[in-house]
């Protein structure tokens, strides 16, 4: 505890320091994939950790952006792709569902897209290419999963409120990446039978992961929006800081290791 406190605090003063030497820049998937958002540090100067940030099912927004650049201001090199592909953005749960079918419909695009960015961020002088990860949000949680369970070389995946369940579970010795899971224990969308099978899906596949779940706490907890959302259309989404902040420290414990 002492030591994650350390960190945090340590962590807290980079960003501060750092926050004004952060860069975007828009990048273009090859084939014709797509685009990403990139965000650099000039403060870093040596090889380190890479990450792939993947939205929510309403696409490549503000709030996905939001993530990748918190990471930049930490000194980290980040990446939010666009896993649509096409700019896409939803503002009904309807048009949402819609987007994310087509893109699971087109699973190969899909790995295209996360293999595309992955690939630009291994290119920066600024990532080590041992140290790169992937985080995802909702339908994004679900995608980098998906990329650990298949095997995709990375150093680490991390889903937030993502679905758990699988119709290809991982396999013995199969997942190379460490796995950090955060749900709510009171999310619809992530049901107590879908954690527990999660739970013995990478204990057979002798995966090294770790669960968090937070009591009480429904879908989409780590956007600040969720409530609002939640309330327009009636859907058990809603924000909760202590979530939210718990789970963004095991995040960083997870890059800091």
């Amino acid at each position: 505890m002492i030591l994650r406190r350390t960190l945090l605090i340590a962590l807290a003063v980079l960003s501060i320091s750092s926050r004004a030497e952060v860069v975007e820049q828009t990048v273009s998937l090859p084939d014709a994939l797509g685009s990403g958002v990139m965000y650099t540090n000039s403060q870093t100067t040596q090889p380190g950790v890479g990450v792939i940030v993947v939205h929510e099912w309403w696409g490549l927004n503000d709030y996905a952006r939001s993530r990748a650049k918190q990471l930049a201001e930490l000194g980290y090199s980040s990446i939010a792709v666009d896993m649509y592909g096409n700019g896409k953005v939803a503002e009904h749960p309807e048009d949402a569902k819609a987007f994310m079918q087509a893109a699971f419909a087109e699973s190969d695009k899909m790995n295209a897209r996360f293999n595309a960015a992955k690939a630009i961020l291994a290119d920066l002088k600024s990532v080590d290419t041992q140290k790169i990860y992937a985080i995802g949000y909702c339908f994004g949680g679900a995608v980098v999963l998906g990329q650990a369970r298949s095997g995709n070389d990375l150093a680490g995946v991390a889903s937030f409120h993502g679905m758990l369940g699988t119709e290809t579970p991982a396999q013995k010795g199969q997942v190379k990446a460490r796995i950090l899971v955060a749900t709510g224990a009171a999310d619809p969308y992530v049901p107590a039978e879908q954690v527990v099978g999660f739970v013995q899906e990478m204990t057979n596949a002798e995966a090294e992961f770790e669960l968090m779940s937070f009591p009480g706490v429904v879908h989409s907890f780590t956007n600040p929006g969720a409530t609002e959302i939640g309330r327009k259309f009636g859907m058990p989404t809603a924000y909760d800081q202590n979530a939210d902040e718990q789970s963004w420290a095991a995040l960083l414990q997870m890059l800091a290791d």
